[in-house]
């Protein structure tokens, strides 16, 4: 840092500042996004009608694997340490990360991670086939021999994710401006510390199973396989005590950004701010007592069925909490509905929904019929899809003019809000109808009684995907510089008079009113 920013590459290499390192991992997960995004696209074209048409079963599996794999640990998780990096020291006044050598650190060994895990798709084999959860022992004794270079890639992106999380927990425990205690830190924060929580919790239970799984396939032991007198169904324990909090790693910080978006859209301080930061927490504590409910057909005893079918609808009763608040705040508020606050309540919206088919399958007997369909893709996906996407692109439209002082194209903004919207729900709401009809998810090929509800999803996806386009020219318009965001541009985004009276500028009220 003593000797100032160094040209070019290399200062992007040995950078220490929290809103350069921010800004790679954002653009590092976009890139993954399109990425993902362009595997989707593989999937869906395949589905578009029956039979086979572009894509082998084998090529169709890798697509699947790589699809989830890279969504949820190139493009989501990336995103929120991005987005972490760049506001979460500017939010509680510090002048920067507490780690900032292991922050360059923790982003630079990412792209390393997924180059790796890329290149699988070129070697002898492919790439991974047994789908982002990787159960043994498919992954362990079918799988093809890039296997090993899977398990080594989720190791370095998991060792990122724990040093990224340390960073964050003592940032926030440490440099905190005086007077501003816990509970006086903008919501963003709470959430990310708690996230961080789960992430130093869990990663270490994902780099076990998958080291087991390395024992398994390369020394000759038998965690996972019945013949030597290991237990198959113990790696979906394993897994999904990981994978469960894993799920609610990618929405809380989501449940931050949208917490300060909305009330300066309606213009009204937060709606019970302290019931947020428990609810928060009690959303985190739960997290870590349901993962086997992804597991009610592995023949589990009644009463465990019992437990982790009524713990997991718990988990719905803070994250009404939530709701009721963002709702609350809204309600007689003097709202506009810039960009960001469409993505928003498109978020409170769709979310909720997403939580509506989650409750459905916590029902331990409906979910043996439910299980491995469509109805369970088309459920995550309305959780991850408006829940993480739709909060990191509010996040990022809502924070682009702080971040570049210029402010992005609003009507642009709109059209990609729009596109997005109808492209979302037109891809996977039809998909809840043909996995209640019995559709079974990753498959490439269907009875010819889904195929109008696949074509029309299939049309829903390349329409979301073009949006995705929009968004992008909208971003690198605005960074090499739009219209000067102004005073005035914060007051009054569009530049008109307020038709109705607005008790302050809303900007006014990014952090809880507390702190003012």
């Amino acid at each position: 840092m003593a000797h100032g920013p160094k040209p070019g590459l290399t200062r992007w290499l040995y950078t220490t500042n929290h809103k350069d390192i921010g800004s790679l991992y954002l653009w590092f997960s976009f890139t993954m996004f399109l990425l993902g995004g362009c595997m989707a696209l593989v999937i869906r074209a395949e589905l578009f009608q029956p039979g086979l048409q572009i894509v082998q079963p084998a090529f169709f599996n890798q697509m699947t694997t790589m699809h989830g794999l890279i969504m949820v640990f190139g493009a989501v998780m990336p995103a929120f340490v991005g987005l972490a990096n760049w506001m979460v020291p500017m939010m509680i006044g510090a002048p920067d990360m507490a780690l900032p050598r292991m922050n360059n650190w923790s982003f630079w060994i990412l792209p390393f991670a997924f180059t790796m895990l890329a290149s699988t798709l070129f070697m002898e084999g492919g790439a991974p086939n047994f789908g982002w959860t990787f159960y043994a022992p498919l992954s362990t004794e079918y799988a093809p021999p890039s296997v090993t270079f899977f398990i080594f890639s989720i190791h370095i992106m998991g060792a990122s994710s724990i040093m990224g999380a340390i960073n964050i927990v003592a940032t926030i425990l440490n440099m905190r401006a005086p007077g501003m205690t816990l509970m006086k830190m903008p919501l963003f924060v709470w959430t990310w510390l708690i996230t961080a929580y789960l992430l130093i919790a869990v990663m270490p239970v994902l780099a076990g199973v998958v080291t087991m799984m390395l024992m398994d396939i390369h020394f000759g032991t038998s965690f996972f396989s019945a013949a030597g007198g290991g237990d198959p169904v113990l790696f979906q324990h394993v897994f999904w005590f990981f994978g469960h909090p894993e799920v609610y790693i990618m929405i809380l910080p989501a449940f931050g950004i949208v917490s300060a978006i909305i009330p300066t859209f309606a213009r009204k301080p937060l709606f019970g701010y302290s019931s947020m930061v428990y609810a928060t927490a009690s959303i985190a504590f739960l997290s870590f007592i349901v993962w086997a409910h992804h597991m009610f057909t592995v023949g589990m005893p009644i009463a465990g069925e019992l437990f982790f079918m009524y713990a997991t609808m718990l988990i719905a009763v803070p994250t009404g909490v939530k709701v009721f608040n963002w709702v609350t705040t809204m309600f007689r508020g003097s709202m506009t509905f810039e960009t960001p606050m469409l993505f928003s309540i498109a978020f409170v919206i769709l979310f909720t929904l997403g939580g509506f088919s989650g409750l459905m399958l916590a029902i331990a007997p409906a979910d043996f019929q439910y299980h491995d369909t469509y109805f369970v893709v088309a459920h995550f996906h309305y959780v991850l899809v408006p829940g993480a996407i739709f909060s990191i692109t509010a996040g990022v439209y809502y924070w682009l003019p702080k971040w570049t002082g210029h402010m992005y194209n609003e009507t642009m903004g709109k059209v990609h809000f729009w596109l997005a919207f109808i492209g979302l729900n037109v891809t996977f709401f039809p998909m809840h109808f043909v996995g209640l009809a019995g559709m079974p998810r990753r498959i490439p090929d269907y009875a010819l009684q889904f195929a109008d509800f696949n074509q029309i999803a299939s049309v829903g996806a390349f329409l979301f995907g073009a949006a995705q386009l929009i968004f992008l020219f909208n971003v690198i318009r605005t960074v090499r510089g739009g219209s000067k965001a102004t005073d005035e541009v914060w007051e009054n985004p569009q530049g008109l008079e307020w038709t109705v009276p607005s008790p302050a500028p809303y900007h006014t009220f990014s952090t809880p009113p507390a702190v003012q």
